[in-house]
């Protein structure tokens, strides 16, 4: 059997029923860098485990993977060596504080688009092993318009659009949601407001990026709520800790409980076969070929 038939029969398989419930895939991405995005990643991530969430977070900037470094881990192996298949990626994946769990990047890994039949066949498998293990799967995107930044965004559940109060985050984030709406179809966003004073503020940034999006755009934005500044946050940055686990009570810290509530009680459910982790993968390394199959 070629390695492109083994990549097709296990995209069948995976549309066979699981016991399992949809796993929720949360694409948390950025116009710009320097908005917090992979701090927003990582404190959002042990925020849900510790609403009982079994969460797996996906660092997925391919070039500048730091997902790691914030918690001072030292992984030996990264997705590189599950896409050579060197390693499996329970092999790779390291444990976080309070159970979450991290599939660590590296840099030089070429984009999803560029794998072969095999390395396709083999990341497929191996996602499709931890269907049973998670229940949200964070995505921790590059910053900015880059091809992996839509692959991620298109073959996800929800994305989340991390924006600043500043002229060229507000910007960027516009730019990134008018191309992944028009030219990709992405239409739903959620929009969080970071290193903000108040939820005031939090919801004046959100109505800037609204007003511009409903004169030029056919979107859907919704308000996921703010993540404050707070110097709390900076120094746990510093000691490579989540904030949660260093300053539990901090506003910031406080704020993540609230965000992770309101996406396990208010968002919509995942629809669809319980093997979306699966789907996930598929859409991810590359939609035609599940079109194109071989003769």
């Amino acid at each position: 059997m070629s390695a492109a038939e083994s990549f097709y029969q296990q995209a069948a398989a995976v549309q066979q029923p699981h016991s399992h419930r949809p796993v929720r895939v949360i694409c948390i991405t950025s116009g710009k860098g320097g908005v917090g995005k992979t701090n927003v990643s990582v404190n959002l991530a042990l925020a849900l485990s510790q609403q009982q969430q079994k969460v797996l977070l996906l660092d997925a900037d391919l070039s500048l993977a730091n997902v790691d470094v914030m918690l001072g881990l030292q992984p030996h192996y990264n997705l590189s060596h599950v896409i050579r298949q060197e390693r499996t990626l329970e092999e790779i994946i390291l444990n976080g504080p309070n159970g979450i769990r991290i599939v660590p990047a590296s840099s030089g890994v070429k984009r999803m688009g560029e794998l072969t039949p095999e390395e396709n066949a083999g990341l497929v498998g191996a996602f499709s092993e931890l269907d049973d293990t998670v229940d949200i799967l964070l995505i921790d995107t590059a910053a900015g318009l880059s091809d992996s930044v839509v692959t991620f965004s298109q073959a996800s559940n929800d994305v989340m659009l991390v924006v600043c109060n500043e002229p060229a985050s507000i910007t960027d984030a516009y730019a990134l949601t008018k191309l992944l709406s028009q030219d990709y179809g992405v239409d739903h966003f959620q929009i969080l407001a970071n290193r903000v004073s108040n939820a005031q503020e939090g919801r004046e940034l959100f109505n800037k990026l609204v007003r511009v999006t409903d004169r030029f755009l056919d979107v859907t934005l919704n308000f996921s709520g703010f993540i404050p500044e707070d110097p709390q946050l900076r120094k746990a940055v510093q000691a490579q800790r989540a904030v949660l686990e260093a300053f539990p009570n901090s506003r910031s810290a406080e704020a993540f409980h609230r965000l992770a509530t309101q996406i396990i009680g208010r968002w919509p459910r995942p629809r669809g076969a319980s093997g979306y982790l699966q789907f996930f993968v598929e859409r991810l390394i590359d939609p035609a070929r599940l079109r194109e199959r071989p003769a």
